[in-house]
């Protein structure tokens, strides 16, 4: 537990004292973001600040998690690194984005067949290494099975060990192109995307704290209800610094916001989220856990499919937090009751974990 407060600490210390360096970093460059005429003209005047900050957000992470391991003498785990791999990889995907905007001031940064190689090389090479590593009970990080609040009967490895390989690698990159890209969706207005993830990494940490106390491999006979996942302390030590690295940036990024996460941080957090979903067996339910990131892609998607069908559109504009710009509401008034339902979404996921616990003992 000491550990999972450590990379808590330091993770937030981090963030909130080097996003401002950052800030001057970025100003003295002249790296501003850039405003699509489309939008909401409300945003005209958030041209030309900086972006990137998604940097400080991984950076803060990082060292958070391994400051926390070198501090407590303890050992990193592949789960935990794994799960950092995607958030330095896709902010690595989302950085060159980033960039090519900026660098170019222009809307499209990286093409769409770039940016999909690029999440495409990330998200394989953490579904193949994910499958590896099993540790003195035989449990990798992840596993072929789908899961919602632990493995369920469906298991991707129905016809042949092969062929389960194959799925999970095309599952896993399902769920972290979508939860990448939800996150993105998301970070639209000032401190919406930094405070919703903040909200959802707490959640994880109560679930993989929950885990790691009923973990199977801690009991010499295996209680009802204990859960078979390789290293939820870890899990929790991540979900810890990220969180921590959202509060920090938040300082920075709330309205009026100093400096925007851009695709660096969006995606990085999606890639999180995702690898602690997938590595704490709880896929499914991080349609709850981040229940403000699906409604915000459906309303896109929403949007979309209506006016191709019908030529009309259901929403002002999309993503959703922009339909409610339109209609008036300020920017504000939009974020902080968008982050009360993104944590009413996660007492909700939590509420649902604790309550199938509490079946297998009842």
């Amino acid at each position: 537990m000491i550990a999972v407060i450590l990379a808590a600490v330091v993770s937030l210390v981090v963030a909130l004292v080097g996003t401002p360096a950052f800030i001057k970093v970025l100003v003295a460059r002249g790296y501003g973001q850039f405003i699509r005429d489309d939008g909401p003209k409300s945003h005209e005047t958030k041209r030309g600040t900086p972006t990137m900050g998604g940097v400080v957000i991984i950076a803060a992470a990082v060292l958070g998690y391994g400051l926390g391991h070198l501090f407590t003498g303890s050992a990193p785990t592949p789960s935990g690194l794994l799960v950092l791999w995607l958030v330095v990889g896709l902010g690595a995907v989302g950085f060159c984005d980033d960039y090519i905007k900026i660098s170019h001031q222009r809307s499209l940064g990286l093409r769409a067949w770039q940016k999909i190689v690029g999440q495409g090389f990330v998200g394989i090479v953490f579904a193949v290494l994910a499958l590896l590593f099993p540790n003195a009970d035989g449990l990798t990080p992840a596993s072929t099975a789908v899961s919602f609040i632990r493995d369920l009967p469906l298991d991707l490895a129905f016809a042949g060990a092969g062929v389960g390989f194959v799925l999970f690698i095309v599952w896993a990159n399902l769920i972290v192109t979508a939860v990448s890209n939800a996150v993105n969706l998301t970070d639209g207005l000032d401190g919406l995307a930094a405070g919703s993830a903040a909200v959802a990494f707490a959640g994880y940490i109560v679930l993989t704290l929950w885990q790691s106390v009923q973990n199977c491999g801690l009991q010499t006979t295996p209680a009802a209800g204990c859960y078979e996942v390789r290293d939820p302390r870890d899990l929790a030590m991540v979900g810890a610094a990220m969180a921590a690295a959202c509060l920090g940036f938040l300082w920075w990024n709330t309205s009026p916001a100093k400096i925007f996460m851009g695709d660096t941080g969006s995606l990085a957090l999606g890639g999180a989220f995702a690898g602690l979903a997938i590595m704490s067996r709880t896929e499914l339910l991080l349609v709850l856990m981040g229940g403000l990131f699906v409604v915000i892609t459906l309303s896109v998607i929403i949007q979309v499919a209506s006016f191709k069908l019908t030529g009309k559109r259901v929403f002002r504009m999309a993503p959703l937090q922009h339909h409610f710009e339109l209609k008036g509401w300020a920017e504000v008034t939009i974020v902080v009751r968008f982050w009360i339902i993104a944590l009413l979404c996660v007492i909700g996921a939590v509420a649902v974990f604790y309550a199938e616990w509490l079946s297998h003992i009842g």
